[in-house]
């Protein structure tokens, strides 16, 4: 029996991708108002069951109960308020589904299962049941049927479960929820409207939108805050206990957050900038780390997101590998 993340790259290199070694597809270079990407690198846990709601309320940064209301951020911290995930979480058919990458999906579905114990959950990897597919325009909604009108709220289609996702420049995004054996059915008819585009350029504009992650390379470096996430309504200071709820609620309330992550570039470099590189001030100091790295396809260089000590920003220039970040304004504001 072929395994269905193979048959799909396999028809995905039919349609003209490439896979890089990270599994990330890339097509022919070139303009197109409306862009289909592959996001199967997305990895999602599957949380069903009777129990399943009061069940994440313990594990989770945000309120569950408001997913009734449309997608939220989640963080998935130790007891010492580190994170080991950073989730886009929603619910599907009654089950509440957790997108984060695929490499930390195997580990976090031991550790979800760890905590179950008498609870009427299940806690299953549903990555290959389940694909993600990217969607962009300048004019999204008059291009898709069915487009919700506000970010992370949710419409099932004849296509499958379409998000409106946060804009990203003059971009507007939508990513769609399609079953496994639907999506080389999906795919070709998006593409009568949507030209297939590279993965990277997905990964470019969800920084655009000051979209965090975490990765292998960073579980338990950051607190939630450290990465923006109460700016992005991840994280519900009212809900009550959860695992790590402590050290992030000292934090909110004990001042102001001393790092946070910032939406910057980097010129073309002879070394690929990778996420946890750790960054320095002029005086070669920590200033911080690389949280996300993409392209910049108009430059040759770098789009990042980069973790920072607010003070060592404010003194001077913050670098990696000695060059200086050229920093852009967040989409948001910060706490």
């Amino acid at each position: 029996m072929s395994n269905p993340a193979t048959a799909w790259q396999t028809f995905l290199i039919s349609q003209g991708a490439q896979f890089n070694p990270q599994g990330e597809a890339s097509f022919p270079i070139g303009k197109a108002s409306a862009q289909l990407f592959d996001l199967s690198g997305n990895g999602l846990i599957a949380i069903s069951g009777a129990d399943s709601q009061t069940f994440l309320q313990g594990q989770v940064t945000n309120d569950i109960k408001l997913l009734a209301q449309g997608a939220q951020f989640n963080g998935y911290c130790t007891p010492k308020g580190r994170l080991l995930a950073l989730f886009y979480t929603f619910t599907v058919e009654d089950v509440i589904y957790l997108q984060c990458p695929r490499a930390l999906v195997p580990d976090l579905v031991k550790r979800l299962r760890m905590y179950v114990l008498r609870s009427k959950v299940v806690v299953e990897d549903a990555s290959e049941r389940l694909y993600s597919l990217g969607l962009t325009s300048d004019a999204l909604a008059s291009t898709l049927t069915g487009l919700p009108a506000d970010p992370h709220q949710l419409a099932q289609t004849e296509l499958g479960t379409l998000i409106r996702l946060a804009d990203a420049d003059t971009q507007q995004r939508a990513q769609l929820i399609v079953a496994a054996d639907q999506a080389e059915t999906v795919w070709q008819s998006l593409r009568a409207t949507f030209t297939p585009s590279s993965t990277a350029h997905w990964e470019a504009l969800e920084i655009q939108a000051g979209i965090p992650q975490v990765y292998p390379a960073t579980k338990e470096q950051f607190v939630p805050q450290m990465v923006n996430l109460d700016a992005l309504n991840g994280i519900n200071f009212k809900k009550g206990c959860y695992t790590g709820q402590e050290i992030v609620a000292r934090t909110h309330y004990l001042g102001k957050v001393k790092r946070r992550t910032l939406l910057a570039q980097l010129p073309k470099t002879a070394q690929v900038p990778l996420a946890g590189d750790t960054l320095q001030d002029a005086q070669t100091q920590d200033a911080g780390q690389l949280v996300r790295v993409a392209p910049d396809a108009l430059s040759g260089g770098w789009w990042v997101l980069a973790e920072c000590r607010l003070e060592a920003k404010e003194a001077g220039e913050i670098l990696w590998q000695g060059q200086p970040l050229l920093f852009k304004e967040l989409p948001y504001a910060l706490p």
